[in-house]
């Protein structure tokens, strides 16, 4: 498997996305999400062109910022526990799965910088998925004035694992219009002008919804483990 032969692949399915949808390619950056690859297939990665990497797990984002330091912007994408927000604070560029006021506090604590994060919200309302339900949304960010080391660069989300693309519509347009919701407050620390939403079987429709980060493991690094 060449993974820079599927990054071709993908680039030009957001080539298109963003012609139906008017939009600029340039917006749109794809994570090769690497917690079920080598250190390995992750420069392989880097190699083709891709300059984010996302991991789920703390063990696994600091194995391999061990060897890849900071030559990508390091996502940390999964659930994030209190208690592990110290093991990954000073190697992560983005946190997308800021959902508690006990994370924020906690990474205001830990960090000496400004940590960029994405509130995961739970448009699906699955009880299986993280992230705080949509009418929670204005007063959380509202909360989150006390940590100043917590800047809301934007929203995150995922979708029902469905092939119904008007379920995966209605879920991104559903961020979305949060999203315009959060920028109207005109908070300085909650600028909100990403979209951290898609993944492999469902990017393109992502894209064509207004997503400018896309989450794709299988589809771009595969898996090994």
């Amino acid at each position: 498997m060449k993974v820079e032969q599927n990054l071709q692949a993908i680039q030009e399915k957001i080539a298109n996305a963003c012609v139906k949808a008017n939009r600029n390619p340039d917006e749109v950056n794809i994570i090769a999400v690497t917690k079920y690859v080598s250190i390995e297939r992750a420069k392989e990665a880097l190699d083709a062109g891709v300059t984010h990497l996302g991991e789920n797990y703390a063990e696994g984002l600091n194995a391999k910022w061990e060897e890849l330091q900071d030559k990508p912007n390091w996502h940390f994408i999964g659930s994030l526990q209190s208690r592990k927000v110290k093991n990954i604070i000073d190697k992560v560029d983005y946190i997308h799965s800021l959902d508690r006021l006990s994370v924020a506090k906690e990474i205001n604590k830990r960090s000496n910088r400004v940590i960029k994060c994405f509130v995961q919200v739970n448009v699906s309302g699955e009880e299986s998925k993280h992230g705080i339900q949509p009418e929670e949304l204005t007063s959380f960010i509202e909360a989150l004035k006390d940590y100043p080391n917590v800047e809301v660069v934007g929203l995150m989300t995922m979708a029902p694992l469905t092939d119904d693309e008007s379920v995966l519509r209605h879920c991104f347009q559903t961020l979305k219009s949060l999203q315009i919701q959060v920028q109207q407050m005109e908070l300085e620390y909650a600028p909100c002008t990403e979209l951290s939403m898609g993944m492999s079987n469902d990017y393109a429709i992502a894209v064509e919804e207004g997503a400018t980060m896309i989450r794709i493991g299988t589809a771009l690094v595969g898996e090994e483990k």
